[in-house]
């Protein structure tokens, strides 16, 4: 063969990318589109930074430690790069600051916020050719219906349905990040979770700001929930996040009739005062938070419950503070994501009164005492279902290596022995003990097998 014949034959490599995801599920569900974005023009995903020829930092704006960590996470990535590696920033961070992250960090090339994924390749083309690019415009009409996600969740996929939000809430960033809230056509979620069922899946959560105030101009929240859940193959269907304002009778009721639908809600609650709700710019009241958990409770047996709480708002005095950890007790929650007031630049709560701001003292010190009022009610429902047996899904190898992690429909964490099953599968378990935040269970019966999972990027 000639040295000519030689070269046409020669195939070039293809161009690889890293992603790093930071934040919430939905910037999981977009790093899956700028996977495979990316990976329909050619590009190989990988699984670490060192060599890759393309680095993307996927962020999250909820929190001001949350940016911090990731401009140091920046400076970390450029010993990973190459002479002709690309670093770019995309996501709420991104959408953010803009222009302002190519001023903090020289070597990043392109910042693409939330609606701009679908240039990405083109974004790219220019950096290759030594141009920067901040790319931060909102595109109301964007939901990225024609992008094959590349999925790298093993046992579940993360489907959004909404984008933005319209609740504005004096302390919450992601409004300015995401836009208003908009939602996809009913038949292109369900057509997606027909394609996951094929891939091999059969849990979906669908995702939005505030997705039960889903509404395509046709549908509600409810009818999606009978739509996704009725798909055949769908063994079940959870959501996230909710708003306590949205659960109408008719979404209630589409939880209970629905066998798919998980028997777990997180309902963010934020604080348990009606004067500090209003501070926030919440739209409920204490009094219709508990009757929202009342009409769940009484539709739906068995309910598990989760919630976010915020401590240190401005302004928040030691009463109303008793009041989060009142209502936490009536409630009893099953978990809570709980955090320390973080002011984000540009939201109502930067303006408050200098005067509300609570001290990091006072704020530590009201943080563990709500942290050992929900781990202790934790403990205490997980205390009481010993020796109860339930379905999970095993969802991946736990952290010691030596056993499974599984979830129940219920959204508890059940660790069972490694040599029961395998990733995928599905276990009637009895829980055998607990360590007040997670489970042991000993295998009754596996379920019958479904369809080979993908295998993950």
């Amino acid at each position: 063969m000639s040295g000519a014949d030689a070269g046409a034959n020669t195939t070039m490599p293809k161009p690889t990318v890293y992603i790093e995801t930071y934040g919430c599920q939905m910037n999981v569900a977009d790093s899956e589109l700028m996977y495979g974005k990316l990976a329909a023009h050619g590009y190989d995903p990988v699984d670490a930074p060192e060599g890759a020829d393309v680095i993307l930092v996927n962020t999250c704006a909820i929190r001001e430690n949350a940016e911090t960590r990731v401009i140091g996470r920046l400076g970390e990535l450029r010993r990973y790069m190459k002479p002709d590696t690309i670093v770019g920033v995309t996501g709420c961070m991104a959408q953010r600051l803009g222009a302002r992250v190519l001023e903090q960090a020289r070597h990043v090339s392109l910042v693409v916020g939330p609606d701009g994924y679908r240039a990405l390749p083109s974004l790219l083309d220019g950096a290759r050719r030594g141009e920067k690019f901040s790319s931060t415009d909102f595109d109301l009409e964007e939901h990225y219906e024609d992008v094959v996600a590349r999925r790298f969740e093993g046992v579940k996929a993360w489907i959004p349905v909404q984008r933005g939000c319209d609740y504005r809430c004096t302390y919450c960033i992601v409004p300015y990040t995401r836009g208003p809230e908009r939602s996809r056509k009913l038949s292109d979620v369900v057509r997606e979770v027909q394609q996951v069922v094929e891939q091999g899946l059969g849990e979906v959560v669908l995702l939005g700001q505030t997705v039960n105030s889903y509404n395509d101009g046709q549908h509600d929240f409810a009818d999606l929930l009978r739509a996704v859940g009725t798909v055949d193959g769908i063994r079940r269907v959870r959501y996230t996040s909710p708003h306590p304002n949205d659960f109408s009778d008719r979404v209630i009721d589409a939880m209970a009739s629905v066998p798919t639908v998980c028997e777990h809600i997180h309902l963010p609650m934020q604080s348990g005062s009606t004067s500090m709700l209003k501070r926030m710019l919440r739209r409920y009241t204490r009094e219709e938070y508990l009757d929202c958990v009342a009409r769940m409770r009484a539709a739906i047996p068995g309910l598990s419950l989760t919630t976010d709480i915020i401590v240190g708002f401005p302004g928040e005095t030691d009463a109303e503070f008793e009041d989060t950890l009142s209502l936490c007790r009536e409630v009893r929650f099953d978990d809570a994501f709980m955090f320390k007031f973080s002011p984000r630049e540009g939201t109502p709560a930067t303006r408050m009164p200098p005067e509300w701001t609570i001290t990091d003292e006072v704020m530590a010190e009201r943080f563990d005492r709500l942290v050992q009022t929900v781990r202790g009610i934790s403990r205490e429902n997980n205390l009481k279902r010993l020796g109860d047996t339930l379905e999970v899904l095993v969802e991946k190898v736990a952290r010691d290596g030596e056993l499974l992690q599984a979830r129940s429909r219920d959204f508890k964490t059940i660790m069972v022995p490694a040599d029961a099953a395998k990733i995928g599968d599905y276990l009637t378990v009895q829980l055998t003990g607990t360590t007040g935040a997670t489970f042991t269970g000993t295998p009754v019966s596996r379920q019958p097998e479904r369809k080979p999972l993908p295998l993950a990027v």
